[in-house]
């Protein structure tokens, strides 16, 4: 399954997690795996809507395991380290004020996520890759 995520699109926002949620529910996928990984994907698709200039969500389900993939065009996490405590965030004030952007998107993926892996490039973007297993 793959989608398209809009910057700034917040009419839309969380449209791809809760479609690939409904997948998941369709095709008996346990609870609580289902839970985890609509967490980790509405997670990273608001992090695409609120910190990159646009990207791609995209999922794969196997027998044994969830491959949630996000992938934006920019601007990339300048320090990484930092952007994984709770509570820290680079979300304009705007975003904020709309109760978004408190800084526990990333804590939240990989709490949810049992494999978590980020490449990030400054001005080129960000890849996210997670894992869940069952």
């Amino acid at each position: 399954m793959d989608f398209d995520v809009k910057a700034r699109d917040f009419s839309s926002a969380g449209e791809s997690s809760s479609k690939f949620r409904k997948t998941l529910l369709m095709l008996s996928i346990p609870s609580d795996i289902v839970r985890r990984a609509s967490i980790a994907a509405y997670e990273a698709e608001m992090n695409i809507v609120i910190h990159s200039y646009g990207g791609k969500m995209h999922f794969e389900i196997y027998s044994d395991k969830i491959l949630i993939i996000a992938e934006d065009t920019g601007p990339g996490i300048k320090d990484l380290e930092l952007a994984m405590k709770e509570g820290y965030s680079t979300a304009p004030k705007e975003v904020i004020e709309m109760g978004f952007g408190a800084g526990m998107g990333l804590p939240n993926m990989k709490r949810n996520a049992d494999n978590m892996e980020i490449v990030s490039h400054d001005e080129r973007g960000t890849k996210i890759v997670m894992t869940i297993n069952f």
